[in-house]
């Protein structure tokens, strides 16, 4: 067994780890918002882990090419697909935990609602 062998084993290793811990994410985490974004970490870190130990059991300019494009397209897919879905989410009116302090986009939904950090005309 070489090097080569045990650094894909291991990379295989952890990206099953990691998405164990987007699962465990999944289940545990308060709200949609929190949960997407344990889920989508989860999957650009732990394909991109998986499909490098696969190029490292599977050594090759090819492999490394298609490799490469896939770690890049999945990363990009999965930023997007994330936010589109905290989006929808939000549009659809999914609660917010309790801990969440303060709604940032509550203003383009209502525009009078203030931002608690916003600085008033009369306070200059």
């Amino acid at each position: 067994m070489n090097w080569l062998d045990v650094l894909g084993n291991v990379l295989l290793v952890l990206g099953a780890l990691v998405f164990a811990a987007g699962a465990l994410g999944l289940l545990r985490l308060p709200d949609l918002y929190a949960r997407i974004s344990a889920i989508t970490t989860a999957s650009g870190l732990g394909i991109s882990l998986v499909i490098l130990g696969v190029l490292a059991l599977e050594p090759g300019v090819e492999n490394a090419i298609k490799a490469g494009a896939a770690v890049v397209i999945n990363l990009a897919t999965s930023a997007v697909g994330g936010n589109a879905l905290g989006r929808a989410g939000y549009l659809a009116g999914a609660p917010l935990s309790a801990r969440t302090q303060y709604d940032e986009l509550a203003e383009s939904r209502h525009p009078d609602a203030v931002h608690p950090d916003a600085v008033h005309p009369d306070e200059f």
